[in-house]
């Protein structure tokens, strides 16, 4: 089961275009599930300067096989131009629930 899945956590900066992200990745078969949180600030610096905005967190659950095509789709439609992607391995949880990722 170690690697077998992960856990993706990427930001948009609209609901919509979380929710067309979101909509892509499961529609291809690319993720199980993802969640969409409600807006949260994000304080960052870009290009020398500092920048605050409200942005929607996505956490994409899938299997870590697919992670490439993932990346590439995520980079395809993200209207940043350098979107976070970060990675976390799922280690384990309820078996039921990851069988369900596995089969989907």
């Amino acid at each position: 089961m170690q690697d077998e899945f992960m856990l993706v956590m990427t930001t948009c900066p609209t609901q919509e275009s979380a929710t067309q992200l979101a909509n892509a990745l499961v529609e291809e078969n690319i993720a199980a599930c993802i969640q969409i949180s409600s807006p949260v600030t994000s304080v960052y610096r870009w290009e020398g300067n500092i920048c605050q905005e409200q942005e929607f967190s996505l956490q994409i659950k899938c299997l870590s096989k697919n992670y490439q095509t993932l990346e590439a789709k995520i980079q395809e439609l993200h209207p940043y131009q350098v979107p976070e992607i970060i990675t976390l391995a799922i280690t384990g949880g309820l078996p039921a629930y990851l069988d369900w990722i596995r089969e989907t």
